[in-house]
Order: structure tokens, then sequence, then C-alpha cells
């Protein structure tokens, strides 16, 4: 049998770990923001529409959040047996942050159990509401303390090198490096920005499937002008990455955007490919837009990939993972756009087939433009697994079983996977919103079916 680089697996499973975690971790971070606005709605209107709402979605989110557990327990398990030379020398750095998501995470679960059992038992519906607030503030603390990790091996402070490794260590340092801040700003409004695109694509997929009820217009408005709103957040958020970029990890920003050798005014690359000289073919170039976008001056000198050791180099094909990101949080700006100036215009009809089908796309591609990110983010390191102090290759077991591991973790996630699926589908399937609408509020006239 061929052996297997243990690298290579550990790098591959990790990659299928967080890959497949990472759809759970941006639904923790994104879900509870989103029945808080619609049960505030609901409150403020006295209109049950927003808060059925409300209540189906956090009924499904409860699902997701127990395989989140899962697949976030077999993180902190794979740190320990596929990176043991990295856990050695930065565990001690990194252990209070991981301590303080786990904690987050409790915090989180907790009020979401009282959250879900105390629906109508208060006799002031803010009451119940003001419970969903302690549940954003939970995953919100969680995303913001796993980030503070990954940040530290983006940019590595809070402590002094010996010789037996790291010293003098300053856990909140190092929590509070120069990475932290974007990353932060830049995780919190992409998941924001997901969840409202998914719940957008699940509205207008039942506008399309004819359930024209009054309940799914009004959570298509919702959710995509929230989608908007987070849309604009996270170009803000992904203007202020790349100016980090460009001071505190130049190498990252010249391989995104093949930018070889240093020089002023430099273009912004979109697509293309690179020809035998490493020269792009077949690109858009936007004049000075690279220069623009690294230090806010349409004529500023932008580091080129030429500067750097080759062996430091990241690979070029994160120029993709960086163009699709991009590309998809423009989509999901413009159409989310379009859709509101549609609804503006009495004579127009925003409900059309080709705007919902538009509209069922965002979510999909709200997700994979998390993946691209990710990937992005994790690619554009290389070859560091801490920049400047570790590789890779030097950070990873040199067990041979990690194929196997590979192989029994897939079939884990795939499982995983299936069920929540299923679940999901029979839970709502057999609990129509408009059957669950007229039990519950029974107020509510048969008009509002259109």
């Amino acid at each position: 049998m061929m052996e297997m680089d243990p690298v290579l697996m550990s790098r591959l499973l990790t990659a299928l770990t967080l890959g497949f975690h990472i759809i759970f971790a941006t639904l923790g971070v994104g879900v509870p923001l989103m029945i808080s606005i619609a049960e505030f709605i609901g409150i403020k209107k006295k209109d049950p529409h927003y808060l059925m709402l409300a209540r189906r979605w956090a009924r499904g989110f409860v699902i997701t959040v127990a395989i989140g557990v899962v697949t976030g327990t077999a993180i902190g398990l794979q740190l320990s047996l596929l990176w043991p030379n990295f856990m050695q020398i930065a565990g001690n750095v990194i252990s209070l942050p991981l301590f303080m998501e786990v904690f987050a995470f409790f915090f989180e679960a907790i009020f979401l159990g009282i959250y879900l059992y105390t629906w109508d038992r208060f006799k002031k519906p803010y009451t119940h509401w003001l419970l969903s607030l302690p549940v954003i503030i939970g995953g919100g603390l969680s995303a913001v303390f796993i980030t503070t990790v990954n940040a530290f091996m983006n940019t590595p402070e809070g402590f002094t090198t010996g010789a037996s490794g790291f010293a003098q260590i300053n856990p909140i340092d190092a929590m509070l490096n120069p990475a932290t801040p974007t990353k932060v700003f830049h995780v919190l409004s992409s998941a924001y920005v997901t969840v409202a695109a998914i719940l957008a694509t699940i509205a207008a997929f039942s506008l399309l499937k004819k359930k024209t009820s009054e309940y799914h217009k009004k959570a298509l408005k919702l959710t995509v002008t929230l989608t908007f709103i987070f849309a604009l957040l996270t170009a803000l958020a992904g203007d202020f990455s790349a100016k980090f970029l460009a001071e505190h990890q130049p190498e990252k920003l010249a391989a995104a955007e093949w930018h070889f050798e240093t020089e002023e005014g430099a273009d912004l690359i979109l697509f293309g490919w690179l020809n035998d000289d490493d020269v792009p073919a077949g690109a858009i170039r936007l004049p000075g837009l690279l220069s623009f976008l690294a230090h806010g001056d349409f004529t500023s000198e932008v580091t080129g990939l030429a500067e750097f050791p080759e062996e430091e180099r990241p690979p070029l094909w994160i120029h993709y993972m960086f163009d699709l990101m991009v590309v998809i949080g423009m989509y999901l700006a413009a159409i989310s756009l379009v859709y509101l100036f549609i609804s503006k215009v009495k004579k127009w009809n925003e409900h059309n087939k080709w705007m919902l089908r538009l509209l069922v796309l965002t979510g999909p591609l709200a997700m994979l433009a998390i993946e691209f990110g990710w990937i992005f983010a994790e690619e554009g390191r290389q070859p560091w697994i801490l920049r400047g102090y570790m590789t890779v290759e030097e950070a990873a077991t040199s067990s041979p079983h990690v194929g196997l591991m590979f192989i029994l973790f897939l079939g884990l996630y795939t499982l995983l996977g299936v069920l929540c699926i299923v679940i999901l589908r029979r839970m709502f399937r057999n609990s129509p919103a408009e059957e669950e609408l007229e039990k519950k509020y029974p107020v509510i006239e048969k008009g509002d079916n259109e």
C-alpha cells in the first residue's frame, strides 16, 4: 500500500474539518441576529408573520448548533493530533482564546435553551426578546475569540523567543495582535450577510413554488434588506483587510493580485491566467486600483512578490479565491439593491420569476464566498503555520495513520450533513408556515394569503 505524506494528509484533514465546520459556525454567528431582528419587528408592529419567522428560524437553528458542536470538538482534537509541534510551541499562547471560545459557546447555548422554552411565558413580549441578545453576544464572541487565534498565526505577538520556545507570554497581547481588528470585522460581517442570503434563498424558493403567502413575502423583504446592509459592511471590511495586508502581509496581497514587481499606480487584476513567463494574460486590468485598495491612493507604491524569497511566497492560485470572493460579494450587493429598488416601484413586480431565481442563488453563493475567503486566508499564509516562526511542514505530525483518520472523518461529516438536511426537511415540510400561523394566530384573516 502506497504511503501517504503525513503533512499533506494533515492539511487535507484540517481543510475538510474546517471547510465543513465553517458552514455551521457561520450559521451559529448569524442566525441569532436574524431571529432577534424578526422578533423585534413582530413585537413592534404586532405582526404575527415576523414572530412566526423568529420561531421557525430558532427551531431550525437548534439542529445546526448540535452539528456545530460535533465539528467544533473535532477541530480541538485535531489541533493536538495533527499539529503537535505547533501546539507545543504556541499552545500556551492560544490556550486563553480557545478556552474563551468554548465559554462563549456555552453562554450562547444556555441562553438559546432559555429563549426556546420561554415563548409566550412573559406578560411583556419584549422580555422574551431580550433573551435573544445573550445568544447573539455568545455567538459573536465565539467567532471573535477563535478569529484571534487565526489572526495570531498571521501576525504573531505577545511573547519573546527563548532557547526552549516562546517565553514571557502575554495572551492578551497575542489576542490583540495587528490582524485581529480587520479579521474580526470581516468574519462577523461576512457571517451576517451569508445567513441573511441563505434565509432569503429559502423565502425566494418558497415563493417560486407558488407559496405566495404574505409570510414568505415579508420574509424575503426582510432578509434581502439585511443582505444588502451587511453586503455593504462586508465590502468595507474587505477594504480594511486589503490595507492591513499591504502593511503587514504584502506577499499575500501581491500573490493574490499577481503583482510581481514593486511599482506605483499598480493595476488591480481580475481573473485571467498566467503564461509560461508568469505574466498575467486574458485578465481585466483596473488601472491604479490595487494602489488605492492597498493605501487609499491611486499613485501609491505597492510591494511586488519579487521582493520576497521564492520559498516564502504563497501559491499564485489564491488569485482565483480572492476574485471569486469579491465577485460574489458584489453580486449579493447588486441583486439585493435591484430587488429593493423594484419593490419601491408600484408598477413593477419584485416577485417575478427571474428576480426570485436570482435571489435563490444568493445563499449558496454567499456560503461559497465564505469557503473561498477561508481558503484564501489560509493558503495566503503559506508556507507558514505561524508566520515568520514555524512552517506548516515543521508543525505537522509524522504519524502514518492520518490517511485512515481522513476517511473516518469524511464518513462522519457525510453522515452529519445528510442527517442535517433530512431532519430540517422533515421538520418544516410536515409543518408549513401557513398552517402553523392559522393554529398559533387564528386572528389572521385568510385574506393575508394571496
